[in-house]
């Protein structure tokens, strides 16, 4: 499958592809000293590219297809995972996947978004966008983690739930709401990641948590750029400007309280080592867990309420 390069992404690439050309003459022709400038002239400029970049591009980043998903992290994370399927109600939603599995040998209870690769399986899975009963199917399983005592992560990656007339007749904001009430007073701990795109209520209906983490190259906004641009502009053509306005990345929402700690990324992005990636977030989760662990149900709960409450919070 060809590889996805994005437009900032460019310059790089051409000079990866150029070391590599000139690696395939290094056994024949005296060039190790030019191979070892190049190298350091790419790794110059991804440095200088990716520490550097502008909200959009990040939107951008957090949205391309190489980006390891929910389930490529659990398959990298943890070990004896089980899927468990359905809402016990109307159906099983392949936008949400969860099962039970061990984090560095943790009993826990993983959820989350689930894209697909190409055109085939983003159909299958919805293009990431959950029905209400995926939201069904997130809060059974969170309720089986609280009746098992087991911690609960959550994996946010979506670009908003499924807009269509039958998920709204189905009781598609009924959903969201009642998994914002009973994930507030859960009596084990939460651990929120934003993994890719956190759009909306779609990402927050799985959103409410002791902690919540974000990659270094992902987004979390009540609303799209696109959408966002298209309600104040009548255009996308202003998408760049509306990512601006929204403060929608880790360093802005860090900031502002929302989130509690940037999970950085290899150089470059997630995609381009997905297993350092994932190696990356799994050492910040069992920490995070441990910690959380010798709290308390109910002191649990208050700490997660507090932290809700306070969000929104200004002074002048």
């Amino acid at each position: 499958m060809a590889r996805t390069v994005l437009e900032f992404e460019k310059p790089i690439v051409e000079l990866e592809q150029k070391v590599e050309e000139m690696r395939k003459y290094a056994d024949s022709l005296d060039i190790a000293d030019e191979i070892r400038i190049m190298e350091e002239k790419v790794q110059s400029l991804r440095k200088s590219v990716f520490g550097n970049l502008t909200r959009w591009q990040k939107v951008q980043l957090a949205r391309h297809p190489d980006r390891p998903y929910t389930l490529d992290y659990i398959e990298m994370m943890t070990t004896d995972f089980v899927e468990l399927h359905g809402d016990r109600a109307f159906s099983d939603d392949r936008a949400i996947v969860g099962g039970l599995a061990r984090l560095d040998n943790i009993p826990v209870m993983i959820i989350g978004h689930q894209k697909g690769r190409d055109t085939k399986s983003n159909v299958y899975r919805n293009f990431g966008m959950p029905n209400p009963e995926g939201y069904r199917k997130a809060l059974r399983l969170m309720n089986l983690a609280a009746k098992f005592n087991r911690p609960v992560i959550t994996m946010l990656d979506t670009p908003g739930a499924f807009p269509g007339l039958e998920a709204e007749e189905r009781g598609q904001a009924q959903a969201i709401a009642r998994n914002l009430f009973e994930m507030s007073r859960l009596p084990v701990p939460i651990i929120v990641v934003i993994i890719g795109e956190g759009a909306s209520g779609g990402a927050l209906g799985i959103g409410v948590g002791n902690r919540v983490l974000m990659l270094e190259n992902t987004w979390y906004s009540v609303i799209s750029p696109e959408s966002c641009s298209s309600i104040l502009w009548r255009s996308w053509d202003f998408k760049e400007q509306a990512a601006e306005a929204l403060k929608l990345t880790a360093p802005d929402l860090l900031h502002e309280g929302i989130i509690d700690r940037i999970v950085p990324e290899p150089l470059g992005g997630a995609h381009r080592n997905p297993a350092q990636a994932a190696e990356i977030l799994k050492d910040i989760l069992v920490g995070e867990l441990k910690k959380l662990q010798k709290i308390k149900p109910d002191k649990l709960i208050d700490m997660r309420v507090e932290k809700f409450c306070k969000m929104g919070e200004w002074e002048k």
